[in-house]
C-alpha cells in the first residue's frame, strides 16, 4: 500500500511543475481530499495513515513533520512520484478539482464538512485536538457527495 508521503510528493511535485505555491497547510488538505475521495469512490483507502482533527483543518501528524521546517513557506523539494497510473490519474482528478484553491480556502472548506466537524465535537475553535478523523465518517461523508453526481 501506498504511503500519505508517496500522495504528498506527487502534489508537490504537481506545485514544481506548475510553479505553483504549496506549502504544509494546503499540502494536508490536498492529502485529505485525496484520501477521503478515494475511500468514497474506490471503498478503499489510499494509505493507512490517519488524519486529525487540528485546529487549522484535518493533519497527519508524520506528515506534518515531514514538512514543518518550511513553516508557511513554500515547500522546496525535488520529487519523483513513483505512482501506479491509475493512481496518478485518480489524483490528477483531485489536483483539477483542489489545486488552484490556496491553503487557507481549503482549510474553510474542511471546515464546514462533517468528518472534521464530528472529530471535534464541542471543542473551541482554537482548542488543539488530536482526535482521529475516521475513515467510516470519510466514507459516509463523501460517498453521499459521490452519489449526488
Amino acid at each position: 500500500m501506498l504511503s500519505c508521503i508517496d500522495i504528498a510528493q506527487y502534489f508537490i511535485w504537481v506545485a514544481n511543475e506548475t510553479g505553483s505555491f504549496i506549502s504544509n497547510l494546503k499540502l494536508q488538505k490536498l492529502v485529505y481530499y485525496a484520501q477521503a475521495w478515494h475511500i468514497a469512490i474506490h471503498d478503499s483507502p489510499l494509505f493507512e495513515e490517519d488524519f486529525e482533527a487540528w485546529v487549522h483543518g484535518p493533519v497527519i501528524p508524520s506528515l506534518y513533520r515531514q514538512y514543518k521546517s518550511f513553516g508557511w513557506q513554500p515547500i522546496s523539494e525535488d520529487v519523483i512520484p513513483q505512482l501506479p497510473q491509475n493512481i496518478c490519474e485518480f489524483l490528477d482528478e483531485v489536483v483539477q478539482e483542489y489545486f488552484d484553491c490556496d491553503g487557507y480556502e481549503l482549510e474553510q472548506m474542511t471546515h464546514l464538512e462533517d468528518p472534521w466537524n464530528r472529530a471535534r465535537e464541542d471543542l473551541a475553535p482554537d482548542e488543539p485536538s488530536n482526535q482521529v478523523i475516521k475513515k467510516e465518517w470519510m466514507k459516509e461523508f463523501y460517498g453521499e457527495r459521490v452519489e449526488e453526481n
